[in-house]
């Protein structure tokens, strides 16, 4: 469970391990379009990895609803509340929009969706030439802008560590936090020996 103002290990494992491999899929898209010379092996990387991404995001969701996350500390605004949330909300989207979008783009170009070298996943959507340029070129767009969002996400995780220090980095950071989050705190005296 998520307790005492922290998230649990098995949360922090599904967002550290999601965004190593969404950090993975972004670098990995952008090289494709820059190297003609690796862009048949990064698309056959690009593929599962982005299928991993939908199901880890899945995943999460089903967790998170199952274990709530710690409360946002009550310091923060209603306005900076809000924003937490919404920008959580919007990078969920992201997470499950971006595979589901090349997945649908491929189906729509033709192009089997590559698992292994033995293993497809059916079509979602019938070959349609038109439909395929549109979904890439959103495939694209939503790349830049999930990309902005982790920006965002990382910028305000340091904000939190580093200016507010309020313990909400220190949450997903690691499982408790060594000594109260303030700016003037101190670490805990040790204990006295036993006599």
């Amino acid at each position: 469970m998520n307790r005492h103002g922290h998230f649990d290990a098995v949360a922090r494992l599904l967002h550290w391990g999601m965004a190593v491999l969404i950090l993975t899929m972004l670098f990995v898209g952008v090289g494709m379009v820059a190297s003609l010379a690796w862009r048949p092996a990064l698309v056959d990387l690009h593929r599962p990895l982005g299928i991993a991404v939908l199901v880890l995001a899945l995943v999460r969701l089903l967790y998170r609803w199952r274990h709530p996350p710690p409360p946002l500390p009550a310091s923060l605004s209603r306005a900076q509340a809000l924003a937490a949330k919404g920008s959580h909300v919007a990078l969920y989207a992201a997470m499950l929009a971006m595979p589901l979008l090349g997945w649908a783009m491929l189906s729509a170009g033709g192009y089997p969706v590559r698992m292994t070298a033995t293993f497809s996943l059916p079509p979602i959507l019938p070959h349609d030439p038109a439909l395929y340029s549109a979904l890439r070129q959103a495939h694209g767009v939503l790349g830049y802008a999930l990309f902005a969002l982790i920006l965002l996400h990382a910028a305000a995780a340091l904000h939190h560590a580093w200016v507010r220090r309020d313990g909400v980095f220190e949450a997903m950071a690691r499982a408790r936090p060594r000594w109260p989050a303030t700016p003037d705190s101190q670490p805990p005296e040790p204990p006295a020996p036993a006599a």
